[in-house]
């Protein structure tokens, strides 16, 4: 009896047991917040959340009139109301972080903190992976994009969006965040294996979504060999800029640091350090990072974007790594999430959050096992895409994911499925794709680009242009492209026809022939403007004349790479050139024998070497993204004569090495520097000599000399460079205005020095000639300017300084250049 009367009082205290069972998020990341407080103001019962972020408390009974305060060290208090008549309550709570507050920092003589983050950097080095001889993972990267700041009621009225409607069924505003709708993830599993030296990388990707996404070089960027932050690196990457690492050699000219607190996890002691920027506007973070007493090594780091970082767009950014021990000393990341809020149309309007998270597992560290992965590759950087790697059911990503998705991941699929069988939805989606790139594919052929079906000069008049070609739907290696112009004014029909086959995409290979018979719009570079575009005349210098030839061309290329960054190329072409406005006529240059003047057939070997150089391909074209090494182009070209009506024999060396540094925290530097010759006694006329790029539209181009004319001048031997060096926020971080503003410090400066040789000049210095030699002298023009401005254009100031005399026209010795550029 007495055994049952103690089993029933049990059973009643235990009915009366009330539970509170929370997670507090960040609101900014939704990432838990471990060791934060949560308290009963009135009562005085409380508890700490664990590393997840999750706390219980159990009471008696709910306290009447109470409200729970929330609270962490770097956030704000949130205090909530707390009245519930349930025996369990399951809670999420957001809490949002501390303005900086300008606290006045004193100077002791003994600074704990400091002292604290010089023992982090002297165990540095065994806790950076880059330093172990090899490792390797399996890494699971985790993309999606959120749409933020959703009113589904004024959204709802917009007419053209009615048809959509449905989607703002899955709009979650059930929380106390703002509405928001996921709108799209992608998912992808691989193996990466890295060796020290010589540095080698291999990632064989085995499965991945893409939802739409069918380009294999685009899938490579998505896997863990680009998508990799070290903590320990002097510098983070941010989007496209580099932001100084609070474990920066030299960390402590740029940081405050603070001891916090200490707590306890799975028997190790942490130490809370937090970090503030010490000067505004430069690329730095704030944020806090637990640290282990023993090993120094981080356990886990927060980062964000110091106040006045000059960054576009970003209104909310949040690094988290956390590191697990694989053995009893070696910390390992386990876990890696990257939140930004893009907002381009500002805080309080639709915006996007985009969510990056990776998770590592199976964590190899020095074995032989990397290094027989490894020689499997041939390249030193190497990412495999296995066969099938996107057709993978559901079931086997239910099984090998790192982590299940959660709700508004699994939205996302919903959404997508929905979107994709809705023929409104496609419709528009084709139209921002056509206005953004300029082509537009109609089954197995393509049109486009738009922007050069209309443009006009002095010599044809209104122009018109329309492109057909082919795409990979129709051919995976035969590739077919032509256009016709047509200028009102000439009444001349122009245009081109091309056939490539593309041997492989990777390593990159094709061979091409075409015809082309139409004029020269002198655009050689990406990036500079040509007369073939829409936006030409809006641009064009005054009281610069046009100049233009005709060029009838047969060319045959072929191209091939290796799989040690080489790249060969050799190029067969016969042109004939014919001077139609402001340029000396054919008949000026008679040709001894009674050859055709002005016609020519060259051949033209190439080697080009780009180490670890990054590409996206495109259908058949193919865009380099840079590397960080130099990039080497040299070139031999021979002409014969007799051949296809050629009447010049003549040999030409050239050598080009371009780079883009980023010298962080001075910004970047972009450089070119060339040099060629032509060999031969004969003399060429001008279309054969070396003509300096000139620019005769007011949109800056880099590849140009900016206050040069088009055939300006003329050499037949020349070397020159190219230096641009955004420096970033530069001056304009010591004031408050342009720091709000996100202005940008730069300056440039071109060089060329050449030379023509008597018998050059006395062949092309006929006629109404507009040309000049530089007799061994410098053409040297310098220049400031001011970027960012709006976030979308930049400002260029450019000064001719040499050679002297300085030309009598203004135009020619000062000029103001705009550019559009959308960085952030």
């Amino acid at each position: 009896m007495a055994l049952i009367i103690v089993i029933l009082h049990f059973t009643t205290v235990q009915a009366q047991t009330k539970l509170l069972k929370g997670v507090i998020l960040d609101k900014q990341s939704d990432e838990p917040i471990p060791f934060a407080s949560a308290v009963f103001k009135k009562n005085g019962r409380g508890s700490l959340t664990d590393s997840l972020g999750r706390f219980a408390i159990e009471l008696p009974a709910w306290p009447v009139g109470d409200s729970l305060e929330i609270s962490s060290v770097g956030y704000k208090v949130l205090v909530v109301p707390f009245t519930f008549n349930k025996d369990s309550v399951s809670l999420t709570f957001h809490i949002e972080v501390l303005p900086p507050s300008h606290e006045a920092i004193v100077k002791v003589k003994y600074n704990r903190a400091l002292w604290f983050w010089r023992k982090i950097m002297a165990h540095k080095p065994q806790h950076d992976r880059h330093n172990w001889y090899n490792y390797s993972y399996e890494i699971y990267n985790k993309l999606e994009l959120d749409i933020d700041n959703i009113n589904k009621e004024k959204i709802a009225k917009v007419g053209i969006l009615k048809p959509l409607n449905f989607v703002l069924d899955y709009v979650d505003s059930t929380s106390e965040k703002e509405p928001f709708l996921p709108v799209y993830l992608i998912e992808t599993l691989s193996d990466y294996y890295h060796q020290k030296n010589p540095v080698r990388t291999r990632e064989v990707i085995k499965a991945t979504i893409t939802n739409g996404i069918d380009n294999e070089s685009i899938m490579k960027q998505l896997g863990g060999t680009y998508q990799n932050v070290n903590i320990y690196d002097n510098f983070i990457p941010v989007f496209t800029k580099e932001f100084v690492s609070p474990f920066n050699d030299n960390g402590d000219n740029y940081y405050n640091f603070k001891l916090l607190d200490t707590q306890y996890l799975a028997k190790k002691r942490l130490v809370h350090l937090s970090f503030t920027a010490k000067h505004k506007g430069q690329s730095t973070f704030e944020g806090d990072c637990w640290v282990n007493d023993t090993t120094f090594a981080i356990q886990k780091i927060t980062l964000r974007p110091a106040l006045e970082s000059n960054i576009n767009f970003i209104t909310g950014l949040t690094i988290i790594q956390e590191f697990k021990l694989v053995n009893d000393t070696t910390w390992f990341l386990y876990k890696d999430k990257f939140v930004a809020d893009i907002s381009p149309l500002g805080k309080s309007k639709i915006s996007f959050k985009g969510r990056k998270t990776a998770t590592y597992k199976n964590v190899v560290i020095n074995d032989s096992s990397v290094v027989h992965e490894l020689v499997k590759s041939k390249l030193s950087e190497d990412i495999i895409v296995l066969p099938g790697a996107g057709d993978l059911p559901d079931s086997f990503w239910q099984k090998n994911r790192h982590e299940p998705l959660n709700i508004d991941e699994q939205t996302v699929y919903k959404v997508l499925d929905t979107l994709e069988k809705n023929k409104t939805y496609i419709h528009y989606r084709n139209a921002v794709n056509f206005a953004a790139t300029g082509v537009k594919d109609i089954g197995n052929f393509r049109i486009g680009p738009w922007y050069n079906w209309l443009s006009a000069n002095h010599y044809e008049g209104t122009r018109f242009r329309f492109d057909f070609s082919t795409n990979r739907d129709f051919s995976d290696h035969w590739y077919f492209h032509t256009y016709v112009a047509y200028g009102t004014k000439d009444g001349g029909f122009k245009g081109q026809g091309e056939v490539k086959y593309q041997f492989s995409r990777n390593p990159w290979s094709y061979a091409d022939i075409s015809y082309q018979r139409d004029l020269d719009n002198g655009q050689a570079y990406t990036g500079q403007l040509g007369s073939d575009n829409i936006l030409s005349y809006i641009f064009r210098k005054s009281n610069v004349p046009f100049k233009y030839q005709r060029i009838t061309e047969k060319k045959f290329d072929i191209f091939s790479e290796t799989n040690k960054y080489f790249g060969f190329g050799l190029i067969a072409a016969s042109r004939q050139y014919t001077p139609v406005l402001n340029l000396p006529i054919k008949e000026l240059f008679p040709v001894a024998g009674g050859g055709q003047p002005l016609n020519d057939f060259v051949t033209e070997f190439r080697v080009r070497y780009a180490y670890k150089e990054h590409t996206v391909a495109e259908n058949f074209d193919r865009t380099s993204l840079g590397s960080d090494f130099p990039i080497v182009e040299f070139k031999y070209s021979h002409a014969f004569k007799g051949i296809l009506n050629s009447s010049y024999s003549y040999d030409k060396i050239a050598i080009n090495i371009s780079d883009y540094l980023k010298v962080s925290p001075y910004g970047t530097i972009q450089y070119t520097v060339f040099a060629g010759k032509v060999l031969g006694s004969n003399p060429l006329p001008y279309q054969l000599l070396l003509v300096p790029p000139g620019n005769e539209f007011f949109y800056y181009s880099y590849y140009s000399f900016n206050l040069l004319n088009r055939f300006e001048y003329l050499n037949d031997r020349y070397a020159g460079f190219f230096l641009e060096h955004n420096i970033g926020s530069g001056i304009f971080r010591y004031f408050p205005l342009t720091r709000k503003l996100k202005l940008r410090q730069l300056w440039t400066a071109k060089g060329l020095v050449g030379n023509l040789s008597d018998a050059n000049k006395q062949l092309n210095f006929v006629g109404d000639y507009p040309y000049q030699s530089l007799n061994g002298k410098m053409y040297l023009e310098v220049g400031t300017g001011i970027d960012n401005i709006f976030k979308l254009f930049r400002v260029d100031f450019i000064w001719r300084v040499l050679p002297t005399p300085l030309p009598a026209n203004v135009q020619q010795r000062f000029g103001v250049f705009f550019g559009f550029r959308l960085t952030l």
